[in-house]
């Protein structure tokens, strides 16, 4: 056999492919074989994942993994993979939670369900990719590829009537920020002749171009962040998609921006991004402040997750843009961190919503009386989404606070408000939930958590427990990946 095909970064890519051609294969009718084949076949692609960070070397910054084909030779067109400590994470983060959404929709849904699984599948490549290729054109396919596979699981399985509208939303605003990234590449592509990174990050472009270019990309990964005010699209795609729609696109979609700012913003325009950083700084901060005070206000429990989604973000482009090793290194963790948490607390509410039909949180009240179980682990989950010390939020957060404190201390100071208020949404959002009096003119049947949802609930609360205690063991991959940024920066 080719030794290409066993790197396990291929491994990792063509697995889930291979599963989409399985499941085209395989009758409509046989459900519960889909749902198995895609379980595994899902499970395998974590498994080849694991094997990146196994045989990772962390002692080095050089992209590992890396194979190339070739694409378009007489136009200089490589398909290159290759992957260094900041994209392993995220890599890892995908394929485990694409097994956490087939098992939460397991019963769920019914109509469709080939087709509803195949997108995931076909979603799982395409964010594999975007986290490994190295070629400029390539990164921008699979980025917006993504959108096709997520506008058909939320306009299709959402859950509400107003569900056609968030995905053609979530389409028209994440496509439409995008174009002037291809214009962009286009510039790039007629300067250096190619569309390679590597090559494009080693040229240098002249100030008023860097700026240009700068400003195009933004307009891209400020979108898929979301940054205010390009945040418009998330709550209601959230409020209307299925749990597990949720769970990936608060899970692995948002961090797509913030990726696309470290992998490709930071090192190819330095002098934009020095320049631009003032305009970063007041657009996360004001994210952090708006959005925290939003949440307060919101009587979805989805959207209240959503916002709370916004602020943390905000942190991340923080943490980015202050350009040191601390405030780099707690925005990668802080990302991974809240894709579970937040993936998590989706799921919770998913459980709330599977037995009542209702997001309104009015209407409930004491579920400690008679879902204990949930009742723990939503109390573990909101404390680490507050950043309680113990859990990887906590980690992110300070990083992110040290090293934001030597690029402003203004902004530092300004910035734990967000930690304040994100801290009462939290609190308040859980208390009014599970303590109180029960509200039984709505609601008469309970039920406790499922083996299977404390099954998918148990991994998401180890890995965040595992982050907030041990967080060397993540933070040894990223660290030279990191120097060696910030060094392509100054």
């Amino acid at each position: 056999m080719n030794s290409e095909f066993l790197n396990p970064l291929v491994l990792t890519s063509l697995t889930p492919l291979i599963g989409v051609f399985i499941l085209l294969a395989t009758p409509s009718s046989k459900e519960i074989l889909c749902r198995n084949l895609a379980l595994w076949v899902s499970c395998l692609t974590f498994l080849f994942s694991l094997l990146l960070w196994v045989q990772f070397d962390s002692g080095t910054s050089f992209f590992q993994f890396s194979t190339t084909l070739v694409w378009f030779p007489f136009s200089n067109f490589y398909y290159t993979i290759g992957i260094d400590g900041i994209s392993l994470f995220f890599i890892l983060l995908t394929t485990f939670l694409i097994i956490t959404c087939i098992l939460v929709s397991w019963s769920s849904v019914q109509t469709n369900l080939k087709d509803y699984l195949i997108c995931f599948l076909i979603l799982e490549f395409f964010l594999i990719q975007v986290f490994s290729v190295l070629d400029l054109l390539l990164f921008y396919i699979y980025f917006e590829s993504v959108l096709i596979p997520m506008f058909l699981i939320v306009g299709v399985w959402g859950s509400r009537e107003r569900k056609i509208r968030a995905a053609y939303q979530f389409f028209l605003y994440t496509l439409i920020g995008s174009l002037l990234m291809l214009l962009a590449l286009l510039n790039i592509y007629f300067q250096t002749g190619s569309t390679d990174f590597q090559i494009s990050r080693s040229f240098q472009f002249s100030e008023l171009n860097q700026i240009f270019l700068w400003l195009a990309f933004f307009a891209s990964f400020a979108v898929k962040i979301p940054m205010i005010p390009f945040h418009i699209w998330l709550p209601e795609a959230h409020a209307e998609a299925p749990t597990s729609g949720s769970v990936i696109l608060a899970g692995i979609l948002l961090k797509m921006g913030g990726y696309g700012f470290l992998r490709f913003s930071l090192p190819m325009f330095p002098i934009a991004t020095i320049f631009f950083t003032p305009l970063i700084f007041t657009l996360s901060l004001i994210a952090i402040i708006y959005a925290s005070l939003t949440t307060l206000r919101q009587i979805d429990l989805k959207k209240i997750i959503a916002y709370s989604s916004v602020s943390h973000m905000g942190f991340v482009t923080i943490g980015i843009f202050s350009l040191n090793i601390q405030g780099v290194e707690g925005s990668i963790l802080l990302m991974l961190s809240h894709g579970l948490v937040s993936s998590a607390l989706f799921l919770c509410i998913g459980i709330l919503y599977d037995r009542h039909k209702t997001r309104v949180i009015k209407y409930y009240s004491g579920l400690i009386q008679v879902m204990p179980v949930f009742g723990v682990f939503f109390l573990f989950f909101t404390l680490a989404n507050l950043g309680f010390p113990g859990t990887g939020s906590f980690i992110g957060e300070i990083l992110i606070l040290l090293g934001s404190f030597q690029a402003n201390m203004t902004l530092t100071f300004f910035s734990t408000i967000g930690t304040v208020l994100g801290a009462a949404y939290s609190i308040w959002l859980f208390n009014r939930i599970i303590f109180g009096s029960l509200k039984l003119k709505y609601f008469l049947y309970f039920q406790d958590i499922s083996r299977r949802e404390f099954w998918i609930l148990s991994p998401l609360a180890t890995l965040i427990l595992w982050m907030g205690i041990h967080p060397n063991s993540f933070l040894n991959e990223i660290h030279f990946s990191s120097i060696a940024l910030l060094e392509s920066v100054f």
